[in-house]
């Protein structure tokens, strides 16, 4: 009776909410409301943030809890066949990666964060439902099979009906994920003050703390469902993450009345879209002071900004000046309201500006893909190998299971990202004298160079391990041969994935703080498609000749260490990719070249005077 009213109960409460009946209203950076019927209320910063930080931790729990044993689950429970089970679990993996995109589009231009967050995670929870009534009512699972009928293949698979209900859990995960994933991290940064340095300070200590915690939900999610739906029960092992979903929804509300909230601003597509437009209808117009951005700023179509001082104001930039074209104002293209007469001919300054950050970010985005292929193969290979080695601790007789040994990785990460937080932050800012010890590439390119040297130590690993055979690892457990390449990866992704997520969120346009946060997941999407595109090359190219290719079924008689090899190369030569990507990179607000600095030195203090400025713009007094 509980799961039929809640959902109900829940979904008359998002309706009924005062943060749902009035979209129109948000709160800047101080809490200022655009609605005079509304009270000003400051961003709370970390006074909120446990309630944030609980529902992704909990959401994260319970959705790997699902995700990481659903191939299992296809196999045993719904007889579909191996290569049928994998596309399917493949898929949905996939779609859930690239949901937050269409998420974050919505969020950002139609219903705000907070609301898309909490209808995400009812669907989440609706889908776990679903899942977890797969496996309790036997109607809705093909019926149990004997060993011998398995081995015959005289089992009989799902109906249309049954395949249905679960096809019908698996689209309300993928909403779930496309509301949840892209608005949970720009939920919380919207509760700190960023012109302050306490809300700078506690901003970058929450990109660190909330993937701490969130990958700590994902390490709970992958060792204790798991063994729960293999060694207990599925049905229990789908119903402890549907209340974990379920605990995830009640904190997030608990929250509700000290939360900031950011009202959707329209799409910011179309505005992307006519700046090119713009720019290309003017591409025989001259610049004015083609050498001078100042002076060019001056005579360019550049009116105040009105957002409440949400967004900061953006310098003129000679980068892609091309584009500049764009807001040179003709005869007639001004109305007397000051507004454009054709959005499709002219353009603000602003709207110009933001448009290269779009363009100056896509290169470094591209540089996590490769970094990602050595993430995944810590799921996929190492499995392989630690099947060949002892899995024992110690003398009581545990064995690791072999899909478990890359735990070790998200332990490293987890526990490494607290000594970074609270210990090297302060001496590396004493070093660099920046309030985040490093800066937002700098850590990047850190984390693509640890990651390029895990996988040649992985390389030299598999190495001893082909070479000597048996010998080489009796009496050594295989947590100990691979914890080296599995310890350094934690590592690399505490530096470059934290290091991307607060990236993306700091440089995106305010407009669009939701589709940067979905970008971290269509790096780990295309990471994975790029991996199985990968590994089908070079089983293809070093396979030929009736030769064995480097990655045959038997490991032992391939060479896995070569192909970690091939990887590490790759991740060098991307992080030289990215060091040349960074040196002609402009943090967001930055006009001239000689500020660059230090990646960031003079980011702050420029952020600073531009929201000044922004608030002066629009009338509002300190």
């Amino acid at each position: 009776m509980m799961w039929k009213s809640l959902p109900g109960a829940l979904i008359y409460y998002l309706k009924c909410s005062p943060f749902f009946s009035q979209p129109t209203v948000f709160k800047d950076l101080e809490g200022v409301s655009d609605s005079p019927e509304q009270p000003k209320r400051r961003p709370g910063g970390w006074k909120s943030i446990p309630y944030i930080i609980g529902n992704e931790t909990f959401e994260r729990m319970a959705s790997y809890g699902i995700t990481a044993n659903f191939t299992v689950y296809l196999l045993k429970r719904f007889r579909i066949e191996p290569v049928a089970a994998a596309s399917m679990s493949n898929i949905f993996l996939g779609t859930v990666n690239f949901a937050p995109l269409i998420g974050a589009f919505i969020a950002d231009a139609y219903c705000g964060r907070f609301r898309t967050l909490a209808y995400g995670s009812i669907s989440s929870l609706l889908g776990m439902v679903v899942l977890t009534l797969t496996a309790a009512v036997p109607q809705l699972r093909p019926p149990n099979c004997s060993t011998p009928d398995q081995l015959s293949g005289h089992c009989s698979g799902p109906s249309t009906s049954q395949l249905g209900v679960l096809i019908l859990s698996l689209v309300l995960l993928a909403v779930g994920s496309g509301g949840v994933r892209p608005c949970s991290l720009p939920f919380g940064v919207d509760q700190f003050d960023r012109r302050t340095a306490t809300g700078r300070r506690g901003l970058a200590s929450f990109f660190n703390w909330y993937y701490c915690t969130s990958t700590a939900g994902v390490v709970v999610g992958m060792t204790v469902m798991v063994y729960i739906q293999d060694s207990i029960s599925w049905p229990i092992g789908f119903g402890v993450p549907a209340i974990c979903m379920l605990c995830s929804i009640i904190v997030f509300f608990i929250g509700t009345k000290i939360y900031v909230y950011v009202a959707a601003e329209g799409s910011f597509f179309a505005g992307i879209v006519q700046v090119f437009v713009a720019a290309y209808r003017k591409r025989g117009v001259e610049l004015p002071e083609p050498e001078d951005a100042s002076r060019q700023e001056a005579v360019l179509y550049n009116p105040p900004v009105v957002s409440g001082g949400r967004a900061m104001r953006l310098p003129l930039t000679l980068q892609f000046r091309f584009l500049n074209k764009a807001a040179i104002k003709l005869a007639g293209e001004v109305n007397e309201g000051g507004e454009p007469a054709n959005p499709w001919n002219l353009c603000s300054v602003q709207m110009v500006e933001q448009v290269k950050l779009l363009i100056r970010i896509i290169p470094i985005w591209a540089s996590g893909i490769i970094f990602f292929i050595s993430i995944s193969q810590q799921w996929t290979f190492s499995v392989l190998q630690s099947l060949t080695m002892d899995r024992h601790l110690g003398s009581g007789g545990f064995q690791v299971p072999a899909a478990s040994v890359g735990i070790i990785s998200l332990l490293a990460l987890t526990l490494f990202i607290p000594v970074y937080d609270r210990v090297l932050v302060p001496v590396l800012g004493r070093i660099t004298g920046q309030e985040t010890g490093l800066s937002l590439l700098q850590r990047q390119g850190v984390g693509l160079f640890v990651s390029a040297v895990s996988m040649l130590v992985a390389g030299v690993v598999e190495g001893m391990r082909r070479r000597e055979g048996a010998a080489a690892v009796a009496g050594m457990s295989a947590v100990l041969w691979l914890s080296p390449q599995l310890v350094l990866m934690g590592v690399a992704e505490a530096f470059n994935a934290v290091g991307q997520v607060e990236f993306y969120n700091q440089q995106f346009p305010e407009q669009m703080q939701t589709v940067a946060g979905s970008l971290f997941y269509c790096s780990l999407a295309g990471a994975g498609y790029l991996s199985s595109v990968l590994i089908a090359v070079i089983q293809k190219a070093t396979g030929r000749n009736g030769r064995n290719s480097w990655l045959a079924g038997d490991i032992n008689s391939g060479h896995l260490d070569y192909f970690y090899y091939v990887i590490a190369v790759m991740g060098m030569v991307n992080f030289l990719y990215f060091l040349v990507c960074a040196h002609f990179y402009r943090y967001k607000g930055m006009q001239k070249e000689e500020k660059l600095g230090g990646g960031g030195g003079g980011l702050q203090e420029l952020a600073e005077e531009a929201f000044v400025r922004e608030k002066e713009d629009n009338g509002v007094k300190e």
